[in-house]
């Protein structure tokens, strides 16, 4: 099975409490991209994304764009990976 690219990403802020995830969950519905969201302990939010670099990319661009005003911080993390997903959810 080819590579897929994927990313990780944190975002830090008020993003918890505040529709994080299933704001992401309906930005995914725009784009080809495969994976979940899901809060952290520590008061993070996780994105794990995979698919086509420039979906994946616009995913998460999106996602910023449409929840910049709760978001301090973002982590991202790329690598060229087997697909480890099907569809995108929420954990």
């Amino acid at each position: 099975m080819a590579d897929v690219y994927h990313e990780t990403v944190y975002f830090t802020g008020h993003v918890q409490g505040v529709g994080f995830r299933y704001s992401t969950l309906a930005v995914s519905h725009e784009f080809e991209v495969a994976g979940y969201v899901c809060n952290l302990p520590d008061g993070r939010v996780q994105v794990e994304a995979e698919g086509e670099k420039n979906e994946v990319k616009a995913f998460v661009q999106t996602v910023h764009d449409r929840m910049h005003g709760f978001i301090r911080k973002v982590d991202r993390y790329d690598s060229m990976r087997p697909a480890q997903y099907r569809g995108f959810t929420i954990r």
